[in-house]
């Protein structure tokens, strides 16, 4: 089945490239356009596409507002939200994965990795631009406010080896490479990410590495054991 995706930009030549761009896949469709968030928003409700590719910085209501609102809604099946961003100017992509968003790429991204991490996250995988893992860590992680929620009080019934395989996660290991690392299978691994998944009730592996830092699991100024090439689908 074709993956159905929503773009929004508040630049008509921009919102047309990426058009041209993914329609030409023949895995995914365009079904709508946005000028700004609320009327991304808006369109989530009505066409319910699998993702929502977004910017960060419109007029009217911000990419930002714009996921939160949408991630909150909850609806089924939920809509996934890939931000676009130059992230040297956007300050906010760590409150867009907070607020919700399952991963983030360059304007500048080459359009076959753009096509894939569309893919990527419409199977419910988080996708961060790898170059980006380290700096995300350390330049957003250490610099953020204390926890704005609660932490959840599932994080006290996490075994040991749980609490390992998190701390790997937020260090922006794939599968395999937490596998290597800490000496099981990747079928292994795997169950663990969902376990935690579930126990925290989190969205996506993005939300486990948000959760692992303002809980305190991890120390950004540990940097988690080494930050690894990214926070993988694999």
């Amino acid at each position: 089945m074709r993956v159905s995706v929503l773009v929004v930009d508040d630049e008509a030549l921009i919102r047309a490239g990426f058009r041209a761009l993914l329609d030409s896949d023949p895995e995914l469709t365009v079904v709508g356009e946005a000028a700004n968030g609320a009327q991304a928003v808006q369109l989530v409700r009505t066409l319910r596409p699998d993702v929502m590719l977004v910017d960060i910085r419109m007029p009217v209501m911000d990419g930002l507002e714009a996921t939160r609102r949408i991630t909150r809604s909850e609806p089924v099946p939920p809509t996934r939200v890939l931000v676009v961003t130059t992230f040297d100017r956007d300050e906010y992509v760590f409150e867009a994965l907070r607020a919700g968003a399952s991963g983030f790429v360059l304007k500048d991204t080459p359009p076959e990795h753009l096509i894939e991490a569309i893919k990527v996250v419409a199977t419910g995988e988080a996708l961060l631009t790898p170059t980006l893992t380290r700096r995300l860590i350390t330049e957003f992680v250490r610099n953020t406010v204390p926890p704005q929620r609660p932490v959840p009080a599932a994080l006290a019934s996490l075994t040991q080896r749980e609490r390992e395989v998190l701390v790997q996660v937020a260090a922006g290991r794939s599968n395999a490479e937490l596998a290597q690392r800490l000496h099981i299978s990747r079928a292994t691994a795997k169950t663990h990410v969902s376990n935690l998944l579930s126990k925290l009730d989190a969205r996506d592996r993005v939300q486990l590495v948000v959760l692992a830092y303002e809980s305190g699991i991890v120390n950004p100024g540990s940097g988690a054991g080494g930050v690894g090439p990214d926070l993988g689908h694999g």
